[in-house]
């Protein structure tokens, strides 16, 4: 059930008088003009109907404006009118008040009239409405005052405006009061967004303890600002919102309060604060690799929903700059040429090459790019400044078009074969080079450009054949970098189209010791050499498996012998604790 008091909880009520006259006097004028635009004929005036099963009877007498009605915690500004079937007036703030009231709608609220903060919350700004309200969710069988028990009541309502309120930290010590809804359409900022916020805290008593610049003051929401109830608010909010916050000293300036420094004044301990926010804009702020080492702060959002991933030719211009400001490096700007690559080739610094392959056409970011993904420890000289090594880099990045590569589906088979030759000779340069990770994606993608497809004649010979070129060849990068799980998996795909493969059958056998199933491993080389009885290399990994079972007899040996006497040891312990049990009984 909902229901309103007449008293706005602690938080609320710091707000001063002349606040209170602002805001009624305001909507009163906002109302007065607003009424004009009504016309008041039958046909736009709804009929009495029923809110819900509850029984509560609406009929409207006055329209409202806009689509959105108060959500529970709301603080609303209404007049109302409490009158018996009769027509007798038992409550009426019109009679108390010109100015009308301030209630908080509640939820959960067991005091009579049961019913009052639903009637509240189906209402829109500037409505007036008649609510019917069934004798259990009036005021019951004790009546209230005037009204005698067991009465069926009407309420005329009135709604001016009202204002949500939000429990930030849900435990009521920052309530947040929505003076301006903002832009939802955007989002709201979280972790590494950089917001652009105006504030200004006070304490009750009105004392300014510190105020953001004119044209507000930029900061990480993870970082924080001020007091611990800032960024944690802000995460609430929408660009163009604005905000009242009550802050309980706990998420303000603690017990201790604190003492004044730079443009903020000292606070006495235990205060509550009321802070004044606007979120006036924030970036973007994506962590690209997810250790925090390459953050894109997005200024310009890109076209559609494509980005430039991995394969992609991508031409983008830049301004690379370190940490103090020095411009080190220009792609595309001043009459330099923009800079052509292909995202994940290494063909740029790593931290470059990844954030380009999630940016859209258009985008424009800036790249806070870690030395672990830029220069490293080496020192560089680039066009226009050295880079000392272990050096930060900052990246003001345009992406201006990218072309991707066409998918296998969209290919003639002479396109699948010629592009799955060319990365299988890209993959095996990157081989030589020791830069297995990046090979076996390579084979992995030629693999997959002859994976499906209707090869006839010689075209499936030299498909065939190459398919199982690329699963060997990635297989043998998977062994270099101990992914024993993959080499096996590869070498089965192999397995599949020549069962007696003598290099697949090699490989796995590695990767079956490696992972210590010596009996897989066994009957893999024996196929071998059933296929190549005079193979050197498949000779030599039998004696390494013979080796290798042995060691492992030996570990099982010595581990069974001390799990023997180990549990001798414990015989021996409970036979002396039982003779020790006896000869206590006995005594």
């Amino acid at each position: 059930m909902y229901s309103c008091f007449n008293t706005l909880e602690e938080a609320l009520n710091s707000l001063s008088d002349d606040e209170s006259d602002e805001i009624f006097s305001s909507d009163d004028d906002e109302i007065e003009e607003e009424q004009d635009e009504f016309i008041k004929s039958s046909h736009q005036l709804e009929k009495e109907r029923i809110l819900d099963s509850s029984g509560v009877k609406k009929k409207l007498l006055k329209l409202g404006t806009g689509s959105e009605t108060p959500e529970h915690g709301a603080e609303v500004t209404v007049h109302y009118v409490g009158t018996l079937l009769g027509g007798e007036i038992f409550y009426s703030t019109r009679d108390k008040s010109e100015k009308p009231v301030t209630l908080t709608v509640k939820i959960n609220e067991v005091k009579p009239p049961l019913f009052f903060g639903d009637c509240i919350m189906s209402m829109k700004k500037g409505e007036l409405a008649l609510f019917t309200l069934p004798t259990d969710l009036g005021y019951g069988a004790q009546g209230f005052d005037n009204v005698p028990p067991n009465s069926v009541i009407h309420f005329e309502i009135e709604l001016f405006s009202w204002f949500n309120v939000v429990d930030v930290s849900r435990d009521g010590r920052i309530i947040k009061k929505i003076l301006k809804t903002g832009d939802f359409r955007n989002g709201r900022p979280r972790g590494f967004d950089e917001v652009l916020v105006k504030y200004q805290v006070e304490l009750l008593d009105g004392t300014v303890v510190a105020k953001s610049p004119d044209e507000g003051i930029e900061f990480r929401v993870k970082d924080g600002h001020v007091c611990p109830a800032l960024p944690l608010a802000v995460e609430t909010m929408c660009p163009g919102e604005e905000v009242k916050l009550i802050v309980q000293p706990q998420y303000g300036c603690g017990e201790e309060g604190r003492s004044s420094s730079g443009n903020i004044n000292a606070v006495p301990p235990n205060s509550v604060l009321s802070i004044d926010v606007v979120l006036v804009s924030y970036k973007h702020v994506i962590d690209v690799v997810g250790d925090s080492k390459v953050l894109k702060k997005i200024l310009r959002d890109g076209e559609g929903k494509s980005v430039a991933d991995d394969g992609t030719t991508v031409t983008v211009s830049y301004v690379a700059k370190l940490e103090d400001g020095t411009i080190f490096e220009m792609k595309g700007v001043e009459e330099e040429e923009p800079l052509v690559f292909v995202t994940d080739e290494e063909q740029v610094i790593s931290g470059l090459d990844k954030a380009a392959a999630t940016m859209k056409k258009g985008e424009k970011a800036v790249l806070t790019i870690s030395p672990e993904y830029g220069f490293g420890n080496v020192e560089v000289q680039r066009d226009l400044a050295k880079v000392s090594q272990c050096s930060t880099l900052i990246y003001e990045v345009e992406m201006l078009d990218f072309v991707k590569e066409k998918r296998p589906r969209e290919m003639s088979n002479e396109e699948k074969i010629e592009t799955a030759n060319r990365k299988k000779e890209e993959g095996n340069l990157l081989y030589k080079n020791q830069k297995y990770q990046q090979a076996a994606k390579k084979y992995n993608k030629a693999a997959e450009c002859i994976e499906r497809g209707s090869f006839k004649g010689d075209e499936e010979t030299q498909v065939k054949a190459l398919r199982v070129s690329c699963l060997l060849n990635g297989a043998a990068c998977s062994l270099k970098l101990k992914d024993f799980l993959e080499t096996i998996c590869l070498c089965t795909e192999v397995l599949d189209i020549e069962f007696q493969n003598v290099k697949a059958l090699y490989r796995r056998a590695q990767s079956y010791i490696e992972m210590g199933d010596f009996n897989s491993a066994e009957m893999d080389i024996k196929k071998a050499l059933e296929a190549d009885p005079e193979n050197r290399e498949v000779k030599s990994l039998y004696r390494t498996l013979k080796e290798s079972k042995a060691e492992s007899n030996n570990r099982d040996a010595k581990l069974y012998v001390n799990m023997l006497a180990l549990s001798k040891e414990l015989k021996l312990m409970e036979a002396e604790e039982k003779k020790m049990a006896t000869n206590v009984e006995t005594t």
